[in-house]
């Protein structure tokens, strides 16, 4: 719009400068919002996009598994290669404490989860 006004009216200065102005103060709002609103929208957009295709293949290829008769073991390892993760599924399961070893002895005073290694 400020620079439609800049071509209309080159021969009066205050008219080129105010459309130069108009201009300038409009791309500002465009790269801002564009930056702050419409990336991280489609980003997330895109996002949700890839997980619902990723759901959709998998839904599809335990169907086909089903139909065709696979072992359910075989099945789940084919699923299993759809999860993005692998390694993030077995961090998140907790680990238990160890076993004190046998014979071994509290010790005293200290909590019953510390152990000695005397005999």
């Amino acid at each position: 719009m400020g620079l439609i006004q800049v071509m209309k009216h080159l021969e009066d200065i205050k008219e080129v400068g105010h459309g130069i102005a108009v201009a300038f103060v409009a791309t500002v709002y465009g790269v801002g919002s564009a930056n702050i609103l419409f990336l991280p929208a489609a980003a997330k957009l895109r996002m949700r996009m890839n997980e619902a295709t990723l759901r959709k293949d998998m839904i599809l290829e335990g169907v086909i598994g089903i139909v065709e008769g696979l072992n359910p073991t075989l099945m789940r390892m084919k699923l299993d290669a759809y999860h993005p993760h692998p390694a993030a599924k077995k961090a998140k399961t907790p680990k238990t404490a160890a076993a004190p070893a046998p014979g071994a002895r509290a010790k005293r005073g200290a909590p019953p989860d510390v152990v000695s290694a005397r005999p």
